[in-house]
């Protein structure tokens, strides 16, 4: 079998040339591709009973891959939008070979015809203003890890940054004169946001003679924060306000919860919807309008309640209808 035929060098091509050449994804998405195609090869070997390294392009069929997403969606318990993800990388990869291979075009026809499936719009978590301030006050600050857990979580409300934008903060990105932070974005794109003086104070306490390469957050033993440890110092801190807040058991309280709270609280301050965008480094404005969205349903809920009630007005029609309504029930 020549190595045209071979699946193993497109993938080679593909994840060098295409993702990282070519695209320049971001780090999170390179992986994200390199993920799926390492449980979707030894998938079809096991099906083709073939070892890996010989499997031909043609293996991988249509019928196949849909047996590979039923799979991790059933075996491995994975969502609908992370069955999409391991989709999308193969079908990134079809478009690849069906590019530079007009042999392959058929085939890349009938992988890329796989869809996706569609998922609801998830509900956006994000605290209410009394439950970010005792978030904020959680940390022990007498102590060194308390006096690092509130600087971080006064930098993730302030910035709305991601869990790893935070973690890849250096000292040199936060200019004191200005009173701003520097923050790398997916892509590698960058953005300026303004930091409060109190945040300002915070991390250049944190930050006090360490040279400007280093990080801004540390873990306990001296070293780079990773984002898996700001999720649980995130964590750890909303066990603390738990008992005071009993309705946080019903929200995932994360890093990306402070960013949609910061969002939120920034569109009730009255931030018009473009300055947000830029503010949290969205490429897309229709990923914003979903904190437009939440801030309208909330005020929409607000209004309701509040309507006065009419003491003498007649009563509606539908409401002398029960069985129209269970009609419509049964839809």
């Amino acid at each position: 079998m020549s190595d045209h035929a071979l699946l193993g060098p497109w993938v080679r091509r593909f994840l060098m040339e295409h993702v990282v050449a070519e695209r320049n994804l971001a780090h999170n998405t390179q992986h994200s591709y390199r993920d799926a195609l390492a449980l979707l090869i030894p998938f079809v070997g096991m099906a083709r009973n073939r070892p890996v390294d010989r499997l031909a392009v043609a293996d991988v069929s249509a019928e196949l891959v849909r047996q590979f997403l039923a799979e991790i969606e059933t075996a491995r318990g994975c969502r609908t939008t992370t069955r999409n993800q391991r989709l999308a990388a193969i079908r990134a990869l079809a478009g690849f070979i069906g590019g530079h291979s007009p042999e392959h075009i058929e085939w890349s026809g009938q992988i890329r015809s796989i869809p996706f499936k569609k998922t609801g719009r998830a509900v956006v978590p994000y605290l209410d203003k009394p439950e970010m301030d005792a978030l904020l006050a959680a940390p022990d600050r007498r102590t060194e890890q308390g006096r690092r857990d509130h600087a971080l979580l006064l930098f993730l409300y302030n910035s709305g940054a991601r869990a790893t934008e935070a973690a890849e903060l250096k000292i040199a990105d936060v200019d004191v004169r200005a009173a701003c932070a520097r923050i790398t974005g997916k892509g590698g794109k960058q953005r300026l946001c303004p930091l409060w003086p109190a945040t300002m104070r915070e991390i250049t306490n944190l930050t006090a003679g360490r040279p400007t390469n280093a990080p801004v957050f540390l873990n306990r033993l001296g070293l780079p924060i990773t984002r898996f440890g700001i999720h649980t110092m995130v964590e750890r801190n909303v066990a603390k306000i738990i008992p005071k807040f009993p309705a946080l058991t019903t929200k995932r309280v994360s890093p990306h919860s402070i960013r949609h709270t910061t969002a939120t609280h920034l569109l009730r301050g009255g931030v018009d919807i473009n300055t947000i965008r830029a503010w949290l480094g969205h490429v897309s404005l229709d990923t914003t309008n979903i904190y437009a969205e939440v801030d309208y349903e909330m005020k929409a809920k607000a209004l309701t309640a509040c309507e006065p009630s009419e003491p003498n007005a007649p009563a509606k029609r539908w409401r002398q209808q029960p069985a129209l309504l269970e009609f419509l029930r049964a839809l």
